[in-house]
C-alpha cells in the first residue's frame, strides 16, 4: 500500500492531470496485450528526465515499487505491476529531440511512437529498421526493454542492432548516459545490457538510434500452397540458397482466413499456407533474386506465386501481415500468443507438433511467424469466460515452448519473459545463469523495487515447481 505522505507529494507534482489513483482509470493500466492483470496503485506522467528522477527518489525513500510502462503493447506481461506501487507511464515523453542525418542518428524520447521517427525522415531517405507489428503504436522505451524484432529482422536484426546510447535513470534515482552516437566505445557494453532487460535495471529517458538509407528498390512476393509443411520447407530452401530476403512471413490457412475476412489484403482464402517474402536492394541484384526465389518456391510445390506491383499493393499485403493480431478479435474474444524460437530447418516439425498439441487439448491455434529466422508465434485461441480454458492454453503454450527448446531453441524470440514465461526460464538456462542474472539484477537494483516479479523465477525450486503446475 502506498504511504498517504507519498501519494499527496506526488499529486502536489503532477497535480490533477498528471496522476491517476481512482480505480476506474488505474483500470486501464493493469493490463498489457498478454494475460496477466495488476492493478498500480497510482500512475503518473512525466514529461522529463527530472521529473522522473523526483519519482524515483521519492519511491526509493518510501520503499515503494515501480513500474516503468510505454503504450501497454507488450506480450508478456512485462509491464503489469504485479507488487502494485506506482506505475511512471512514459506518453508524454514522446518527442523526437535531434535528427542528424548527416551521421544517420536521432535521439529520441522513450514515449516517441516506433512508426514517427520513420514519419520524420522519409521524405529525407532514411527509416528506422526495426518494426514489429504494433509500430503504429508501441513506443520506444518498451521497444528497447524488450529488445523488440519484427518481420524485418532477418535483415535488419532487432533493436539491439540499431540503439546506440541510452540515459538512464537507476532505482536509488541517479541519471547515467551508455553509449552515445559512436560505434565501439570503450568499456563494459551497457547499452546492450539493458536493451532487453525488461525494464528491471533502469528506466530508459533518451534513446540514441541509428538510421539507415531507403534501398533503391523493393519486390514483395506471396508464394501460396496447399500444404504447412511445403511452406516450411520453403524457408529452408530460399536461405540454403544463400538469399536472404529483408523479410519471410508464414501465415497458415486458419490465419490467412482470419486475416483476410477483416483487412481484405488479397490473401487466397482457401489456401492452407502463405509466405511473404520480400527483397530490397540494388535494382539488377534484386531481380536476380527474385528469380532464384521463385524457382524455390515451385520447387518445394508452391502452387501460385504472386508479386505487387504497385506500392498499393505491397501496402496491402503488409497491411494484412500487420493487422493479424486485431484480426482474431473477430473470432475469439481472447487469446494467447507465444514466440518461441526454433532453428529454420525445424519449422515443418515444429507446425506438426503445433497441430498435435491443439488436438491434444481441443483448441484452435493458428500460426503466423518470422519464418525467417524462425520466430514461432502460434496463437492459441481461447475464452476467457469458460472455466479452465485459459489453463488449457497455458498448458499448450509451455508444451510449444518446450518442443521449441528440445529442437534447440529458445522461449522467446522478441516477446520477452515478463510474468508469462517465468515457468520455462529453469528450462532454458542452468541455476549458475539464472543466478548470475539475479546478480547483475542486484548490483542496478539491490532493494528489488523495479519491475519487481518479472523474468527471473524464484530461486526455491518447490517454490517454482508449484509456480510451473
Amino acid at each position: 500500500m502506498i504511504p498517504s505522505a507519498l501519494r499527496e507529494a506526488l499529486k502536489a507534482l503532477f497535480g490533477e492531470q498528471g496522476c491517476l489513483d481512482r480505480p476506474e482509470d488505474l483500470t486501464l493500466y493493469e493490463y498489457d496485450g498478454a494475460v496477466d492483470k495488476a492493478r498500480p496503485e497510482l500512475v503518473v506522467f512525466p514529461r522529463s528526465t527530472e521529473e522522473v528522477v523526483s519519482v524515483v527518489k521519492l519511491a526509493r525513500d518510501y520503499g515503494v515499487p515501480i513500474v516503468g510502462r510505454g503504450a501497454g503493447t507488450g506480450l508478456s506481461g512485462g509491464a503489469v505491476p504485479v507488487a502494485g506501487g506506482v506505475m511512471i507511464a512514459f506518453s508524454r515523453m514522446n518527442r523526437i529531440l535531434e535528427i542528424d542525418l548527416a551521421n544517420e542518428r536521432a535521439v529520441v524520447q522513450p514515449g516517441v511512437v516506433n512508426l514517427d521517427i520513420t514519419a520524420a525522415v522519409e521524405t529525407d531517405g532514411c527509416f528506422y529498421a526495426p518494426d514489429p507489428s504494433s509500430q503504429k503504436a508501441c513506443t520506444m522505451g518498451g521497444n528497447v526493454a524488450e529488445n523488440s524484432a519484427g518481420p524485418h529482422t532477418l535483415a535488419y536484426g532487432v533493436t539491439a542492432n540499431h540503439v546506440l546510447g541510452l540515459e538512464l535513470v537507476l532505482p536509488d534515482g541517479s541519471v547515467v548516459e551508455t553509449g552515445g552516437k559512436e560505434l565501439d566505445l570503450p568499456g563494459y557494453d551497457i547499452t546492450g545490457l539493458i536493451t532487453g532487460s525488461e525494464g528491471m535495471l533502469a528506466l530508459v529517458t533518451k534513446i540514441t538510434v541509428r538510421l539507415m538509407r531507403k534501398p533503391e528498390a523493393v519486390r514483395t512476393l506471396l508464394a501460396i500452397y496447399d500444404s504447412p509443411e511445403d511452406c516450411g520447407e520453403t524457408v529452408s530452401e530460399i536461405t540454403a540458397c544463400g538469399i536472404t530476403p529483408v523479410a519471410l512471413e508464414m501465415m497458415d490457412g486458419v490465419m490467412l482466413r482470419m486475416v483476410e475476412e477483416a483487412t481484405g489484403a488479397g490473401y487466397p482464402m482457401d489456401a492452407s499456407a502463405v509466405l511473404l517474402i520480400e527483397v530490397e536492394g540494388v535494382r539488377q541484384a534484386i531481380d536476380e533474386q527474385i528469380e532464384q526465389i521463385r524457382e524455390v518456391c515451385l520447387r518445394c510445390r508452391a502452387r501460385e506465386i504472386r508479386e505487387a506491383r504497385t506500392a498499393e499493393e505491397r501496402a496491402r499485403l503488409w497491411k494484412g501481415r500487420k493487422n493479424a493480431f486485431g484480426a482474431i478479435g473477430r473470432v475469439s474474444p481472447t487469446y494467447l500468443v507465444q514466440d518461441g524460437m526454433v532453428p529454420r530447418s525445424k519449422i515443418p516439425a515444429t507446425l506438426r507438433f503445433i497441430q498435435q498439441v491443439a488436438e491434444k487439448y481441443g483448441l484452435t491455434i493458428s500460426n503466423i511467424f518470422h519464418a525467417g529466422d524462425g520466430n514461432m508465434h502460434p496463437l492459441i485461441l481461447f475464452n476467457a469466460r469458460k472455466p479452465g480454458d485459459l489453463d488449457k492454453a497455458m498448458r499448450a503454450s509451455f508444451e510449444i515452448l518446450g518442443k521449441c527448446l528440445e529442437y534447440g531453441g529458445s522461449i522467446t524470440g522478441e516477446h520477452g519473459v515478463g510474468i508469462e514465461k517465468m515457468p520455462m526460464m529453469p528450462k532454458q538456462f542452468s541455476p549458475q545463469a539464472l543466478e548470475t542474472m539475479r546478480r547483475i539484477k542486484d548490483v542496478f537494483d539491490p532493494e528489488g523495487r523495479l519491475n519487481p516479479g518479472k523474468m527471473l523465477p524464484d530461486p526455491d525450486p518447490s517454490r517454482q515447481a508449484a509456480a510451473a503446475d
